[in-house]
């Protein structure tokens, strides 16, 4: 069984996905543009999400890309007020999307209880940070850092590096006291990988997901679907669903969407599929 625990939940994920609802809120995100940047919109986005479904909210205060400095009191003026809200309001679990330790310690303490890190566990605090609160954490492949443009990346065997960094997070994890209950991996599509690279780690999602932790497959919308097929953003989402339906298929058991309502459907679809004897 793959088990994952999220606060007092625990899920059995070896057939079924959970879906993940994102909410930025970024006056400059790369896909809403700061739809979502003013508290009201934001509560009103996210019963939308958790009437369509979502298993779990994740919320950002800065974008992963390049962009105007977001200082620490700016994230945090930003998330943690937010995550209290929903966190009384919605019985989901809440994820915080932050790098920073000091932002994850005060969302931890609003009611997070995940924190979804695509720096790799940048921050040497962070680790400690989420084991003294009993939170999960969410090692994500980065080859830089975030909002660091990274134009030409190199990679001797992209699988096998995205790998084994995956596995080496995964250990100072545990080694923080972090249980493997409570450790997902994401393999980090468009962080540091041509349109390509990003194809071939979604395509060898098993290799990934055999390490044997949650693997996190957060491909909505992303640059590298737009180059293959010539896309812009807003014309997206039908490759997202795709990439979704084929990530659940090779073993991606969170997907981190937009798109809530058709993720759902793309997952129900995959579960009962997976679970026919």
């Amino acid at each position: 069984m793959l088990e994952l625990r999220l606060g007092e939940r625990t899920y059995d994920l070896t057939h079924r996905a959970l879906v993940m609802g994102i909410l930025n809120r970024t006056p400059d995100s790369f896909y809403d543009k700061g739809l979502t940047y003013e508290l009201d919109a934001l509560c009103r986005r996210a019963e939308q999400l958790v009437a369509e479904g979502a298993d779990l909210l994740d919320v950002g205060g800065v974008k992963a890309g390049p962009g105007p400095e977001v200082t620490e009191s700016e994230e945090l003026d930003r998330v943690a007020g937010a995550i209290a809200i929903l966190a009384g309001r919605f019985d989901v679990p809440i994820s915080v999307d932050t790098w920073r330790a000091s932002v994850a310690k005060e969302s931890y303490a609003a009611g997070a209880v995940l924190g979804n890190d695509i720096s790799g566990f940048g921050d040497p605090e962070y680790l400690e940070v989420a084991a003294a609160a009993g939170a999960s954490v969410v090692a994500t492949h980065i080859r830089l850092a975030p909002r660091v443009a990274d134009p030409e990346p190199i990679y001797d065997d992209v699988v096998e590096d995205v790998a084994s960094f995956l596995a080496e997070r995964a250990e100072r994890a545990l080694a923080a006291g972090i249980d493997a209950a409570r450790i997902v991996v994401d393999a980090g599509l468009d962080l540091g990988k041509t349109a390509d690279q990003s194809l071939e780690l979604l395509r060898s999602s098993d290799a990934l997901g055999a390490l044997g932790y949650p693997l996190l497959l957060s491909a909505s919308n992303k640059t590298f679907l737009g180059k293959i097929l010539g896309l812009e953003i807003d014309e997206r989402r039908e490759a997202s669903l795709a990439a979704s339906a084929i990530g659940v298929a090779l073993g991606c058991r969170i997907l981190r969407v937009h798109d809530v309502r058709a993720a759902v459907r793309v997952r129900d679809v995959l579960s009962a599929i997976l679970e026919r004897p």
